[in-house]
């Protein structure tokens, strides 16, 4: 597994990545080459650690916070086995190997509505009900993507009374 390290307000020793490396090897079992990106914060005396992985097409992202940061880290990495083992059968069945690419990041500049962050996403045509799977994956509330009969962009969100919704644009 390749895995890169992010460490902000605190040091990473090389022992916590080898133990960090071993603990992301469980993923391997799902995935035949798959990438890793470990984000580590402090604040105060809370440990966060954000651990997002791409494979075969899709992103799986986990958070978790704890005192200690290899509490946190397996906490994640838990999580992430959960969600995977959760939608396996949806994924075998629905994901294609190319539908989802790594989305690149850019930072807007300041103006009078106050834009912080402009995030580029690669659209590829995926269902309504692989968008959704996409989205647990990620664990966000709302995902963008290309509707596959339609090509229109579409929005798919986690309602707050439970269920799904979807946004189709109207011309």
């Amino acid at each position: 597994m390749n895995t890169a390290f992010i460490a902000r307000k605190i040091t990473l020793s090389d022992s916590f990545k080898e133990k960090a490396e071993q603990r992301l090897k469980k993923l391997d079992r799902f995935f035949d080459d798959p990438r890793a990106q470990v984000v580590v914060s402090a604040q105060k005396d809370t440990a966060t650690v954000e651990l997002t992985l791409w494979a075969d097409g899709m992103i799986y992202r986990a958070e978790k916070q704890d005192r200690d940061k290899m509490d946190a880290l397996d906490d994640a990495v838990d999580t992430l086995i959960r969600r995977i083992r959760k939608n396996k059968t949806r994924l075998q069945k629905k994901v294609k190997a190319s539908a989802f690419e790594v989305p690149g990041e850019t930072y807007g500049e300041e103006e009078t509505f106050e834009l912080l962050r402009t995030k580029e996403v690669a659209l590829r045509p995926m269902s309504p009900d692989e968008a959704i799977l996409q989205m647990n994956l990620l664990g966000h509330s709302f995902f963008v993507y290309e509707n596959a009969e339609t090509g229109e962009v579409n929005v798919v969100y986690r309602r707050s009374e439970d269920g799904y919704g979807l946004i189709v644009p109207k011309k």
